[in-house]
């Protein structure tokens, strides 16, 4: 045999290989999911994290005849779920619904994470967007963000804020650099579980998700002082904007997204992204949307892609700014 003929067949050979390995593959992608998916969520059951990504599975799981199983994996400021996600297989079975603390501030505050939130993820869908809410007691004397930080600044250091994740914590930073007050933060694994103290007296104040905290504020338990992004919430629109309130220039948001781990094949990432988007309009996303004070917001994965990085760079000067060292 010469050698053009040689390797003429050796090509052919490796050419009917890679057809069939590519067949088994789209196979394999077309009859995705073919099993359970497992949504893992970086905070505690009762988040809203938890509570989106609870509505989303309903959906997703009546679109697909599959279960979707929700893992609450709390703690560490979300990097223990993140890590677990980064590690598990590319094949978009497990799913991280997560915020903008795993994926565009922790790099911010911490000087090691256990995952990379750019190389060890591919994006699949942004999923909403919300404000928060400032929170007290309702038996304390504070009626008012004015009053709040008047007796901040009467007593440096002696009122305290509770949050359980970076939206929260960088919420009570930004409020502390804008008006220019010192109070103690004290840190939580999750929001449900600093309002727990909040309502025992454990803490003064807390800038909260709205789904953690409307439903305390309409039982009477909490009083809402100022909301705050530039917007009232829907939820609460008696309330004023805390840049409203006095604090000029006051506005820290949130956001929800998907990511699946880095090397997921397109074709399945773009069906999750079919599946979510269509999820975010179901009954149970919309109801949790509008309990929550918050809207749907979907993406394409390249979109999320250059938000998460934008988002990145403002969270960097937002930490920066509130002197904030990395732990």
């Amino acid at each position: 045999m010469n050698p053009s003929t040689h390797r003429r067949r050796a090509l052919a050979t490796a050419a009917a290989a890679l057809a069939l390995a590519l067949a088994g593959t789209a196979g394999a992608q077309a009859r995705y999911p073919a099993k359970a998916i497992t949504f893992v969520v970086p905070f505690a059951a009762g988040s809203a994290t938890d509570q989106l990504a609870r509505a989303l599975g309903q959906s997703v799981s009546t679109d697909t005849r599959q279960p979707v199983v929700v893992d609450n994996k709390a703690g560490a400021s979300g990097m223990i779920a993140a890590q677990a996600v980064a590690k598990a297989a590319p094949d978009g079975y497990t799913v991280l619904i997560t915020t903008n603390t795993t994926h565009a501030a922790n790099e911010h505050l911490y000087k090691k994470l256990p995952y990379d939130p750019v190389k060890d993820f591919t994006p699949v869908t942004g999923l909403g967007k919300g404000g928060q809410v400032l929170v007290v007691n309702a038996s304390a004397p504070y009626k008012s963000v004015a009053e709040l930080l008047a007796a901040a600044k009467k007593n440096p250091g002696k009122l305290s804020f509770g949050s359980g994740s970076s939206s929260s914590r960088m919420a009570g930073e930004m409020l502390k650099q804008l008006a220019g007050v010192d109070i103690l933060h004290v840190p939580y694994k999750s929001n449900p579980l600093a309002i727990t103290d909040l309502l025992g007296g454990q803490i003064d104040m807390m800038i909260t998700d709205t789904s953690t905290g409307v439903p305390q504020i309409k039982a009477g338990k909490l009083r809402a002082l100022g909301y705050s992004t530039q917007k009232r919430g829907a939820q609460l629109p008696d309330v004023p904007t805390i840049a409203e309130a006095g604090v000029k220039g006051y506005d820290m948001g949130y956001w929800f997204a998907a990511y699946v781990p880095a090397g997921t094949p397109a074709p399945v990432v773009a069906r999750l992204n079919e599946l979510l988007a269509h999820a975010t309009r179901s009954e149970a996303a919309r109801s949790f949307f509008d309990t929550a004070g918050s809207e749907a917001w979907t993406t394409t994965p390249e979109e999320l892609a250059r938000f998460q990085a934008a988002e990145t760079q403002k969270w960097g000067r937002v930490i920066k700014a509130a002197g904030i060292e990395p732990e």
